[in-house]
């Protein structure tokens, strides 16, 4: 398996192409459910770009880093509010989370998964994908 989780839409297209393929997060293992989760989450209030990659094998702060975007610092505050809310009923504790007071750029540590949620701006001028991902993927996951 590779080492990149491609982007949720990318995933849903690979498994729907291929019959019988395991649905993109592995449900048995304890930090797919939590990606599952994080994903759904963002899903539902409408977060844009969003990247998951596996950090197996790279880092040992977490299992998954998910990068996402939101349109306005309303949005981005809002988003990282409401995974914090699904966080809590789902695993009875809440996520650390920095930088929610100016909503540029959230920061969430969920335990197995780290999440990024930017505004556009500030996620371009970070560009956390170029040094998570392999030469090439970035670009690959930005068309996506």
């Amino acid at each position: 398996m590779e080492d990149i989780v491609l982007p949720e839409r990318a995933e849903a297209a690979k498994t729907a192409a291929a019959p019988g393929a395991a649905a993109a997060p592995d449900k048995s293992k304890p930090g797919s459910q939590l990606l599952a989760l994080v994903l759904d989450s963002l899903e539902k209030d409408k977060a844009e770009d969003v990247v998951p990659i596996a950090l197996k094998g790279k880092s040992e702060m977490a299992d998954y880093m998910v990068i996402a975007s939101g349109r306005s610092t309303r949005q981005v505050v809002s988003m990282s509010e409401k995974l914090n809310e699904v966080m809590k009923a789902e695993l009875g504790h809440a996520c650390r989370v920095e930088g929610r007071q100016t909503g540029d750029w959230v920061l969430m540590d969920c335990g197995d998964i780290i999440v990024h949620i930017f505004r556009p701006e500030v996620r371009e001028f970070y560009q956390l994908e170029k040094m998570w991902l392999p030469n090439g993927a970035a670009t690959a996951a930005a068309k996506v």
